[in-house]
């Protein structure tokens, strides 16, 4: 699989997850799946209508912030992006 460009946004326990295509987010949900820390998501949704889509990762004690960065970080076709929304204000 090609690179492709993961969004993080975290709000407090959780984290938002953006991703421009279905079939890659739901790629990255099954390599996640594979970590024993990674149970869980909340529903994807898609982007305004777009092919992207969003989901949350809840934080919790085997899973921190930084954990999950690592996680990401560590699958080589993910590229971790500034979520848009936060680097424009």
């Amino acid at each position: 699989m090609k690179t492709f460009n993961v969004w993080l946004r975290p709000l407090g326990d959780f984290c938002r997850v953006r991703v421009n295509d279905i079939g890659e987010a739901r790629w990255l949900l099954d390599r996640l799946s594979q970590s024993f820390v990674f149970k869980t998501f909340e529903p994807m949704e898609s982007v305004n209508g777009s092919l992207a889509c969003t989901f949350q990762v809840p934080y919790n004690p085997p899973l921190s912030r930084r954990a999950f960065e690592r996680i990401l970080g560590g699958i080589p076709e993910v590229r971790l992006m500034l979520d848009p929304d936060r680097s424009a204000s």
